[in-house]
């Protein structure tokens, strides 16, 4: 089997989705890229994420073929794809169904900077990409021009895409921009929350091109 290594970190991250309640079910989907080999190893299509074993995680290059494994891919696929042909700084990407991120995204609104942890998105919010019906080339499309410049993307209805340099960092990035939304959420509901300024912001994001890395345990 190759990758095993990485299926297995897949299937070790699929169980924290749902332990750290960043998804339902058998929503949401992850992936690794191989660059080298220009392949990626991705969640299947509708199983439970704890019944999940290494050889389930499907191994595809970029053209949609099965090169190992059994199962059916994650419809997702080609939104996963799409930034691994088209952004060298990401080589793992993480989609959710968490609460908050959703419910924001049901409004079609942004993130704000409501809380200096934003900037883990590379920016100084997170943008709501529009609404396409989900596994299209529409909604891959949309997500990749919404996140330009950010590893973070809201999609409209939907949920939470975000990308890492490794999936460590991918996950760590949907955990953060999940907790930030349920932040503006709350603060909506009482009152208006104070936005940071483009500065401090800009501060953020030089602070986070070290300090907001996760580092893989050896």
């Amino acid at each position: 089997m190759i990758f095993e290594k990485e299926r297995a970190q897949i299937v070790e991250y699929g169980k924290k989705l749902i332990t750290s309640n960043l998804t339902k079910g058998t929503g949401g989907n992850i992936s690794i890229f191989f660059r080298e080999e220009k392949l990626m190893a991705i969640t299947p299509s509708g199983i439970d994420y704890f019944k999940l074993n290494p050889e389930d995680i499907v191994v595809m290059d970029l053209n949609g073929n099965i090169v190992d494994g059994k199962q059916k891919p994650s419809s997702e696929y080609s939104m996963h794809k799409i930034f691994y042909e088209r952004r060298s700084d990401i080589n793992s990407v993480v989609h959710v169904h968490s609460t908050y991120s959703t419910t924001l995204s049901s409004l079609n609104w942004e993130l704000p900077a409501v809380h200096y942890l934003v900037a883990i998105s590379g920016g100084k919010n997170v943008r709501c990409a529009d609404y396409a019906t989900f596994g299209t080339k529409e909604l891959a499309e949309n997500a990749y021009k919404a996140m330009e410049d950010r590893m973070a993307v809201f999609l409209a209805n939907h949920g939470l895409l975000t990308g890492g340099k490794d999936l460590p960092n991918a996950f760590n990035k949907a955990e953060e921009i999940e907790f930030c939304a349920e932040i503006y959420y709350r603060t909506k509901s009482i009152g208006n929350p104070v936005i940071l300024p483009d500065e401090e912001m800009e501060k953020m994001l030089g602070l986070f091109k070290d300090y907001g890395q996760v580092k893989e345990k050896r």
